[in-house]
């Protein structure tokens, strides 16, 4: 359980992120639990954007598990082929619809045991899938949240799993998805990977990495 400072702290900074950027969202476009799971596996070393670009064709092509498991796999390979590690994804996308179909019906399932059941499927993908697509309370930590987090001193070091276990016992359950939409969007606007716009943050005031830059 975190300090009751940390968790002080820690809403601090994400009230200040929510009025910064109220417009937080989800960039991978998708209409329902599947194409979201399909999107997020296929956003692996890859952009949101250029997921983007693929997987209307994609869908239109292949609309269900049953579809897309039984694809061609040199097709699939073809229309994912821009997101980058191709094989791979088509391999993990096939055997993970297979799976839906002979175990849940086609459907996706909508707990974190089940999820992480399926090839492919991490704990960063199976919590995206189950805040945005069914609700849930998840944090996803991906690298924009695990670089946001990390500087604010929210969550120290490189293991996702440890990052998302810190996250959580700092920011009340009800407000995890959020916090995840709202990192990852700071991440991608204000605190990038290079060249930070620290005149633009609104948070730099609570930022460790701020106040160490500052003391240099």
């Amino acid at each position: 359980m975190a300090a009751a400072h940390d968790t002080d702290r820690a809403l601090r900074i994400l009230d200040a992120l929510e009025a910064a950027h109220p417009d937080a969202r989800i960039y991978l476009d998708y209409e329902s639990p599947l194409q979201l799971l399909v999107a997020t596996m296929l956003a692996a070393q890859c952009t949101d954007a250029r997921v983007n670009e693929v997987t209307p064709r994609l869908f239109a092509r292949y609309a269900t598990a049953s579809a897309l498991a039984e694809a061609d796999t040199a097709e699939l390979e073809e229309l994912i082929r821009p997101t980058g590690f191709f094989r791979q994804k088509a391999r993990s996308v096939q055997a993970c619809c297979r799976a839906l179909v002979e175990e849940h019906g086609g459907g996706v399932p909508d707990d974190m045991d089940a999820l992480t059941r399926l090839q492919g499927v991490g704990r960063k993908t199976a919590s995206i899938v189950l805040a945005q697509a069914f609700g849930h309370d998840a944090i996803a930590v991906d690298t924009h949240v695990k670089r946001v987090s990390d500087r604010l001193g929210l969550a120290r070091g490189s293991d996702p799993d440890k990052i998302e276990r810190e996250l959580a016992a700092a920011i009340p359950r009800t407000r995890w998805s959020r916090a995840t939409l709202l990192l990852g969007t700071h991440g991608r606007r204000i605190c990038t990977a290079r060249k930070p716009d620290h005149a633009g943050c609104p948070v730099k005031g609570l930022c460790d990495f701020y106040q160490a830059m500052r003391t240099r």
